[in-house]
Formats: structure tokens, sequence, C-alpha cells
């Protein structure tokens, strides 16, 4: 008479499955987002090949692995399944799994003003991780995105070097608590490789009225000429507003 097999056995011969679960989710997860539009809120978009062949290389391999263990399953072979002392078996497939699925019920979400109010004025305006853009002549000031200028004035601070030129810019609106209400900042999120180095810029925008008719993380297109303001008790470089048009998010609302 054949002894039944012990009970320790049974998962053992599950936990090879959960490995297929987990890869297969982890490679489907990083195709959705792909055809989906939302990999460009998590990565820049020069490492999109990487991310992509990843995500296919992974489902290919979970299909490869679950043809494996149902031959196994076919020819009565348990699979050799190691035993780890510091955590149990299956528990790191376990947590990929989870992950996976926690990335298909999570949508990935913009970065907004809140973010960048963990930031004073003088960050957004100057910070030191935009890479400084000299003065090309081929482009008209009116031709310059908002990274644009923070770059170019990185290079020449003086803001009266820039007074009278004309600007049309596009960002969300910032309500950064030390400034008055006849300003309010315009900014956006450079990315330089992936979500979690994502930093703000900004320019501060003088309007007519009060800035409250432009709610936080709110898009505008803003149209006007440079000038030079005192804003939180220093002088800057300021858009004088002339034009401010509401526009919905950009399908990629991230700067690089």
């Amino acid at each position: 008479m054949t002894n039944p097999k012990p009970k320790s056995q049974i998962p053992n011969r599950l936990l090879p499955w959960l490995d297929v679960f987990a890869i297969t989710a982890l490679g489907i997860l990083m195709v959705k987002y792909w055809l989906t539009g939302k990999l460009n809120l998590l990565i820049h978009p020069n490492y999109f090949w990487l991310a992509i062949l990843g995500g296919f290389s992974l489902i290919v391999i979970g299909i490869l692995k679950a043809q494996d263990l149902w031959l196994r399953r076919r020819r009565d072979l348990t699979p050799n399944v190691q035993h780890f002392t510091l955590f149990p078996p299956g528990w790191g497939s376990g947590l990929l799994l989870a992950t996976a699925i926690l990335g298909f019920i999570i949508t990935p979400q913009v970065f907004a003003s809140d973010k960048a109010l963990q930031r004073d004025v003088t960050d957004l305006l100057g910070t030191t991780r935009v890479k400084p853009q000299a003065f090309r002549a081929t482009i008209r000031p009116e031709e310059r995105s908002l990274v644009d200028w923070v770059r170019t004035v990185n290079v020449y601070p003086e803001p009266d070097t820039y007074t009278g030129q004309k600007v049309k810019v596009q960002g969300f609106v910032i309500h950064p608590p030390n400034i008055g209400k006849e300003h309010l900042f315009l900014a956006r999120f450079v990315l330089t490789c992936c979500a979690a180095d994502a930093y703000p810029i900004g320019l501060p925008v003088k309007i007519e009225g009060n800035r409250d008719q432009y709610p936080p993380d709110s898009w505008l297109e803003i149209e006007g000429k440079m000038m030079t303001d005192t804003v939180a008790g220093e002088r800057k470089l300021t858009i004088a507003a002339a034009s401010i048009k509401k526009i919905p998010q950009p399908k990629n609302p991230y700067s690089y």
C-alpha cells in the first residue's frame, strides 16, 4: 500500500505557479502602462523601450515557465522547490504578485502643487538641478517653454535682462503662502529618470485681480511680457500676464 504524500508537499506543488503568476502579471502591468499612456507618468521617454522590452520579456518567461510546469505535471514530476530559512517559500513571488495587483488597482497620478510647495519660491525659480542653457539666437523668447526660461535664468540671473521680452508658457498653478494674492506661480515637474526624482520648476506670474480665480493644480496657458517684480521680498523675473487661458492637463504633463 502506497503511503500518502505528506501535507507539507502539497503547497510545494503550487509554489512554482505563484512564480508564474507574479512574473506574468508584472509583465502585463508594464505593457498596460505603455498602451494606456501611463508610462510617461512613471519614467523618462528615453527608457520606454527598456520598460516595454522588459514587460514583453516577463510575459514570455511566464508563458515558458507555465508550459514547463504543465509538462512536469503531466509526467508527475514534482518541481524542485528550495526552502529558505529566513522567509517562507514563495514569499518573494507573493510580494511581487501583490505589487502587480496593486498596480492594476491604483492608477498613476501626476504630481501636484502640494509636492511642489515642499520647496520655497527660490527653489522653484532657481533650482540647481535644471541643466543650464545659454541663449540661442534661433529661438524667439515667446517660443521658450517654462523649463527653457528657468534654464536661461540660471545662466543669466539678472531679471532686468529680460524686461519686455514676450513669453507664452503652459503649466499648472501653485499658490505659495508667502507671496501676495496678486501673484501665482506657474510650474511644471521635470523628469530626469523616473517619477521618484521628479522636481518642480516655475515662474511667478503677476495677474490682475485675485489669484483665487485660478485654483491650484489647474492648467493655464499664459501670454505676456517679462518684468522684474518683488516676490517674497526678492527681485524676481516675473511674467506680466496679458492673456490667461485655462487648458486641459496635457497628455504628457512633465518636462524633460
